[in-house]
Parts: structure tokens; C-alpha cells; sequence
């Protein structure tokens, strides 16, 4: 299969990345980036796009694929509302509906996060805003539509990406919080996995992640 990714330059996106590139299932991979990632790799291919919002002059770029793992995102901390939505939902659901136009048959896996609020009501804003996204996206007419919900991650060797909050702090929790701990091996396996085999819910929370991990 043929698969775009976005956010490799970041965490998650790079973890998903690494494990793409390995699987013999996925024959190519399309990282679409506002900034260069420095990787070379035969099954690898760069898009680069100012705008997530504006892609109608990459269209021939972004057809003939089979799935999208969407892993962009920015945190929440500092950012008020109305720049958090429209990064974490408009621009999602924009991307989302013009690769959905360019790719009938497609798969679109986004990863959302532990305790995002599916009622859209909450106190916690960005579970909010997440919900809602995710509540829109399963609306939208894909082969598949996926909602990854991992909580505390464990980075790849060889990632470039990894928050230092994240190397110094998940060894230590990790033991404490088995049931809440991923590794970035397990998310990107199971949304290849995803694809290739499906799953029987949409919103996938970290026990889900990691039995589709094995399939």
C-alpha cells in the first residue's frame, strides 16, 4: 500500500514513520511537512505544503494512495482556544475532505489522545476540541475512518523527534502505568495494521491500540 503521513517531524509522526518504512506492506510512503524532514530511503518521498489548508495545487501529488496517518498536531499548553481549533480542527477536516476527494478508497487514521471528551462538552478544552474533530471525521465517507487514542509514548531508536520530557520522564513512569504506555512501535504497527486487516471500533483507546498491534 501507498501512504501519506503528516507530522513526521514531529514524535509521533516520526515513531509511525520508522515503522512504515520497515513493514513490507507499504510500498511508499508521502510525508507531507511544512518544514524539510532529513531522510533518505527508497520508499520514501517529501511534499512539502505551506498551507495543510490550501492543497489544490499538490493534487497530482497527493493521488493514488491508500491511507493517510495523520499525526500532526501542536500541544495545547499557551494556546488559546480559537488557535487551537482551527489548527486542530479545521485544518484536519480541510486536509482530510481534499485527500477524501483526491482518494475514494482511502483509509484516514488520526491520532487523537487519552480522554479526548466524544460529548464535546467538557471543561478541558482540548479534549474538547479533539472530540469534535474526531466526531467529524467519522462523518466523512472514507473506506475507513480510525481515531488513535495513545496516552504516555516510548520513543523508537534513532528518533530524531522525541520530546525530552518524554526521554527523561517515560522510563521512569512507565512501570507505574502498564496500561497507559505505548510504544511508538505499536501505534505504527497498528495503523498499518488498521488498514490491512481493520478493527471493529473507530475510536481506538490504548488497550485497542495494542491488541491491533498484534494482529
Amino acid at each position: 500500500m501507498k501512504v501519506i503521513i503528516t507530522g513526521a517531524t514531529g514524535m509521533v509522526g516520526e515513531g509511525v514513520l520508522f515503522e512504515c518504512l520497515k513493514n513490507t506492506n507499504v510500498k511508499e510512503v508521502l510525508i507531507v511537512s511544512r518544514k524539510h524532514y532529513e531522510m533518505s530511503h527508497p520508499k520514501l518521498k517529501e511534499l512539502l505544503v505551506s498551507d495543510f489548508s490550501d492543497l489544490d495545487d499538490f493534487s497530482k501529488d497527493l493521488k493514488g494512495y491508500d491511507a493517510c496517518f495523520y499525526c500532526a498536531g501542536i500541544s495545547s499548553v499557551g494556546v488559546k482556544e480559537e488557535e487551537y481549533n482551527r489548527i486542530t480542527y479545521d485544518m484536519t477536516l480541510t486536509f482530510a475532505k481534499q485527500l477524501l476527494h483526491l482518494n475514494l478508497n482511502m483509509v484516514f487514521n488520526f491520532v487523537s489522545g487519552n480522554r479526548t471528551d466524544s460529548t464535546e462538552k467538557g471543561k478541558v478544552m482540548w479534549a474538547r476540541v479533539k472530540g469534535r474533530t474526531e466526531n467529524a471525521l467519522m462523518k466523512l465517507p472514507f473506506k475507513s475512518q480510525y481515531n488513535f487514542r495513545p496516552a504516555l509514548m516510548k520513543g523508537t531508536d534513532g528518533q530524531l523527534n522525541v520530546k525530552m520530557v518524554y526521554k527523561i520522564l517515560a522510563p521512569l513512569i512507565a512501570p507505574f502505568f502498564p496500561q497507559k504506555t505505548l510504544s511508538l512501535k505499536q501505534v505504527g504497527r497498528a495503523m498499518i495494521n488498521a488498514v490491512t486487516k481493520g478493527y471493529s471500533k473507530q475510536i481506538l483507546e490504548v488497550e485497542d491500540i495494542e491488541q491491533l498491534a498484534k494482529l
